[in-house]
């Protein structure tokens, strides 16, 4: 079976979107919604990343670090670094949308990854991991549907002044 590598895949996208998350709270911490609710959905995905670890052993994966979302690695750094610049360079608000697209398509690849996951659950009958997969998908549809209504809000104001 090829769970064990869809759950991988699922681990490393919802880790990334969980330092995304946390990476687009910390430049906006003046914005305090985008700041807060910013820091709530991370939780989440760090708590996905937990849950994914612990049912991976189940599957022969059991080096998944179930802290990924939380640690900044050397490669972080260095990108965080530069966004920070870019961001410099550019308008602070024109860098919100730039950051809340990139939480909407890194939440709706993460999306797809559980619906994968649900899908090869139900078709082998594996309740706990069907059960992980409809616990936590609804909370990265939550995050998609976050990301894309401060897009809404925020982009005629952004874009026309």
């Amino acid at each position: 079976m090829k769970i064990g590598l869809a759950l991988e895949e699922l681990h490393r996208s919802e880790a990334e979107l969980a330092r995304e998350l946390l990476k687009v709270s910390e430049r906006h911490k003046v914005d305090h919604e985008i700041y807060h609710l910013g820091l709530d959905l991370a939780r989440w995905s760090q708590q996905h990343v937990r849950d994914i670890a612990e049912i991976a052993k189940d599957y022969g994966h059991d080096r998944l670090d179930p802290e990924a979302g939380t640690k900044h690695g050397p490669v972080d750094a260095v990108r965080e670094k530069g966004s920070e610049l870019i961001g410099r360079m550019g308008s602070p608000a024109l860098l919100l949308l730039r950051d809340l697209r990139e939480v909407y398509i890194k939440a709706a690849g993460v999306s797809v990854d559980w619906e994968l996951l649900a899908q090869a659950a139900q078709g082998i009958k594996h309740r706990d991991l069907l059960g992980l997969a409809e616990r936590c998908h609804p909370e990265t549809l939550r995050q998609m549907r976050w990301a894309n209504g401060k897009l809404k809000e925020s982009a005629t104001q952004i874009l026309v002044t």
